[in-house]
């Protein structure tokens, strides 16, 4: 049937108008929103890689040998947070207990565990480090302070009061200067702060940090208005503004997408508030944000750019202030740097970005506006570095303004708009590979479910790409057809947004126009929901298609897929001006050629450190877009760089931090493109290791050779050596295959409480390095781990080994020479 209209179509909405003042500021650049609770599970996981990019400003963990959870304790976490250069950690002094909710046992009981865990912090030298934190949502257990009766209110009340003055006094004598956080609840309640900051007060018990939860999408309407309310109770009570610390935040739908962590980051920076990600699934991945140990997700890289807000914030006014799922933003100006940032998201259509009072002392009567998105990529999908969509000269209006406009946003990503000083000459042209997206929901499902989840009601629920996913594709008949049409012949990169919680590796037969189909084997995530995104190549004729994805061994759920068309390996230009510094560089805006933010001035004691990702370990090629030669400094390695000769580097997949350094320089980018490449690494299959001990090869459908080393460690003599053979000498990046599904039950589901494992990895006769690896999903998901090394030409020995508990299962290793 065909619809004939009534009238002429409706016109097109009109774009919304976000709104920057960079004369109104708000003072410094906080970084406090970026904290997670249980963010870490190890010295090791997340890695250094993706922590130290981020600055984080605090996490929240359990006390050393907490029995909550089977992992992140606070000082085995405080080794790589305290190395990577991070801020505090809060040490939830409850989560000593091992149920949920925590087991009552009385004051005595709990006094005898303060005891024990505030003296351990206090022993060490960075105690100052560490805030205490007596009592988790004391709303909920034990006082169930949230009650509604009156009566029964102020009876719980007084017990918790109580508890507190004991508690907080007890810290006290053991450590004067310790600092405490509270009351902690689960939730905003005026009736309880306002009664606890009258009682903290008249006791003298009042903590150092003022904390409570917003774990509601409600939040992002009401967060505001809690705020506001408290500082006029504090004002009220006489008392100096405490630093407020939200210490859990945020729901599943929220936690990994761009789109909604910058509407949670915006009013937490904007008040200049602390705030820790929740903590509602596994441990070790900054709650949603790193892939695996070493991998950014679109989560990730938001959280990158707004480690790289520097300066004093300046107002922001949406088009829609304290409004669930709405444009919200925040912006910096860095008036030393010449730079002004805007990060911005969460609404879909167009909008218009206006930057007023945009100072030509500062930037003159011309600008480079460079704008760039993180897309969400699932929780476990990898992005690679945001994806530039425009930079062009701009002229400031005479009324000081600068409007960016942004057309076809999408709701989940984040973006990032720069303004730089435009100098001479034009920005390289940016080219944008075509793209389209297809949701699961919208394609021809046979014997499959569409389910909906992670909406504003469905706060805990997993988010999903359109808040819907495909699952239940487990007969024989399932499958999914999707109708796609490309504008040109050749090939194009498929991303297949999904989730496998089958137990193992799974696959689906993809097939075009009903062709013959190919096998797509997907590794596990941690649920049917928590999606990762697996990625393969097609050849497709212009025209429209029937993309299929039919049911395989095991199972999958589809959420989205994604075609972009392939132009070539690829590759990324990261902007000097944007990279974090050390020392005191210049900033050059003179020029506007190649990436149109000028450079970047280097003396003898600067450097700057560039956050470079890669698909997967391999060689890739590196140029340096500078005015002389410069030191590359990566995995221990320092190569020198000549301006615009091409390197050939290993880089580690995910992140790679990478220093550069130079006598005197200007640098404009560092330029890395490539697809990993695997010609000149050495490659040694388990069968190749000569086994000791209880160490045996055992036959492994997923392993690379058909075989793997399992049964590795938890004794001296149970150990796997690999002899090696080096062309030449010097660092390399040993890449570990390695698999393991390790778990504790703690007795309550409320978490997915997964543990690591850890190898000593001995080269030679050097000292053994102990290294942990990850939790994999399952036995028969094979992940790397890249661990660098030093090799001397010729034949090396590289020994795995753990006397004291189990190693990972083993599949091979690969070895790269960092400069190839």
């Amino acid at each position: 049937m065909v619809r004939e209209s009534s009238g002429p179509p409706p016109a097109p909405a009109a774009p919304q108008r976000l709104t920057v003042d960079l004369a109104v500021t708000e003072g410094p650049v906080l970084h406090g929103a970026n904290g997670a609770l249980y963010g870490l599970s190890d010295d090791g996981v997340p890695g250094d890689a993706v922590l130290a990019p981020l600055k984080i400003t605090g996490i929240s963990q359990k006390p050393e040998g907490g029995a909550q959870h089977p992992n992140g304790d606070a000082f085995t976490v405080a080794r790589s947070f305290f190395r990577t250069g991070a801020g505090e950690i809060n040490v939830l002094l409850q989560d000593s207990y091992a149920e949920w909710p925590y087991e009552d046992l009385g004051i005595d009981d709990y006094l005898a565990r303060v005891d024990r865990i505030v003296s351990e912090i206090a022993a060490r030298p960075d105690s100052d480090r560490f805030v205490c934190v007596p009592f988790n949502e004391p709303d909920q257990i034990w006082y169930h302070l949230d009650v509604a009766d009156q009566a029964e209110y102020e009876a719980n009340r007084d017990r918790f009061f109580r508890d507190w003055k004991t508690v907080y006094e007890r810290i006290r004598a053991i450590d004067p200067s310790a600092r405490i956080a509270g009351p902690n609840e689960a939730a905003y309640h005026s009736r309880l702060l306002t009664d606890f900051l009258a009682f903290a007060q008249r006791e003298n018990v009042l903590p150092q940090v003022l904390t409570w939860h917003e774990l509601d999408s409600a939040s992002l309407r009401d967060f505001q208005a809690h705020y506001d309310e408290y500082r006029a109770i504090e004002r009220k009570s006489g008392i100096a503004p405490l630093t407020v610390s939200v210490d859990e935040y945020g729901n599943r739908r929220d936690l990994s997408v761009p789109g909604q962590l910058v509407q949670w980051v915006s009013m937490f920076e904007r008040n200049k508030v602390y705030a820790h990600q929740a903590y509602w699934d596994a441990a070790g991945n900054l709650s949603g944000n790193v892939v695996r140990t070493n991998i950014p997700n679109g989560g990730w890289w938001f959280f990158r750019w707004y480690a790289g807000l520097t300066g004093d914030t300046v107002q922001v006014t949406p088009p829609k202030p304290h409004t669930v799922d709405t444009l919200q933003g925040l912006a910096s100006l860095d008036t030393s740097r010449r730079q002004a940032q805007v990060l911005l998201g969460g609404s879909t259509g167009d909008a218009d970005v206006v930057v007023r009072n945009v100072s030509r002392a500062v930037f003159g009567r011309t600008v480079v506006a460079t704008v760039a998105e993180a897309a969400w990529s699932g929780y476990e999908g990898p992005h690679a570095a945001p994806q530039v969509l425009a930079r062009t000269k701009v002229r400031v209006a005479d009324d000081g303004s600068v409007s960016v406009p942004l057309r076809g946003l999408r709701r989940m990503s984040a973006y990032r708009i720069v303004l730089t000083p435009a100098g001479a000459g034009t920005p390289a042209p940016v080219r944008v590979p075509w793209s389209a997206s297809y949701e699961a929901e919208e394609a021809a499902v046979t014997d499959g479910r569409i389910r909906t989840h992670g909406t504003v009601s469905d706060a805990n629920g997993y988010a999903a790409s359109g808040t819907q996913d495909v699952g239940s594709l487990n007969s024989p008949s399932s499958r999914v057809d999707f109708t796609v049409t490309v504008p040109a012949d050749g090939t194009y990169d498929l991303a297949i947004l999904y989730g496998n919680q089958s137990g193992g590796p799974a696959t689906q037969r993809l097939s075009v126009d009903g062709g013959t189909p190919v096998t797509v084997t997907y590794p596990s995530t941690q649920n049917w929901s928590h999606g990762g995104r697996k990625d393969v190549r097609v050849d497709l004729p212009a025209g429209t298609h029937v993309l299929t994805l039919a049911k395989g061994d095991a199972e999958v759920t589809l959420d989205r897929i994604d075609l972009t068309a392939r132009t070539g390996d690829p590759s990324a230009s990261y902007e000097a001006t944007l990279a974090d510094i050390g020392g005191r560089p210049s900033y050059d805006y003179s020029s506007s050629a190649g990436a149109g933010t000028g450079a970047l001035v280097l003396g003898g004691d600067d450097r700057a450190v560039f956050d470079v990702y890669a698909p997967r370990d391999g060689y890739f090629t590196v140029v340096s877009r500078a005015s002389a030669a410069v030191e590359l400094a990566l995995h221990g390695e320092t190569v020198t760089a000549a301006p615009g000769r091409p390197l050939r580097l290993y880089l580690a997949a995910g992140n790679n931090r990478v220093t550069v350094t130079a006598g005197h320089a200007s640098l404009r980018s560092l330029d890395v493109s490539g697809d990993g490449s695997a010609t000149g690494t050495l490659s040694y299959e388990a069968a190749s290791a000569i086994l000791t001990g209880g160490a045996r090869l055992v036959d492994s459908v997923h392993a690379f050779g058909g075989r793997r080393i399992t049964g590795l460690g938890n004794d001296p003599a149970s150990t796997a050596r690999f002899t090696v053979d080096a062309p030449r000498s010097g660092r390399h990046l040993l890449v570990v295959h390695y698999a393991h599904d390790d778990r504790r039950d703690n007795g309550h589901a409320y978490n997915t409480d997964i543990v690591s494992r850890t190898a000593d990895i001995t080269v030679g006769a050097g000292a053994p390095l102990r290294v942990t690896f990850k939790n994999t999903w399952s036995p028969d998901d094979f992940w790397t781990l890249a661990v660098p090394v030093d090799l001397e030409r010729g034949r090396n020995t590289v020994t795995f080994g753990n006397a004291d508990a189990w190693a990972p299962d083993l599949d091979r290793i690969e070895l790269g020479r960092i400069v190839g």
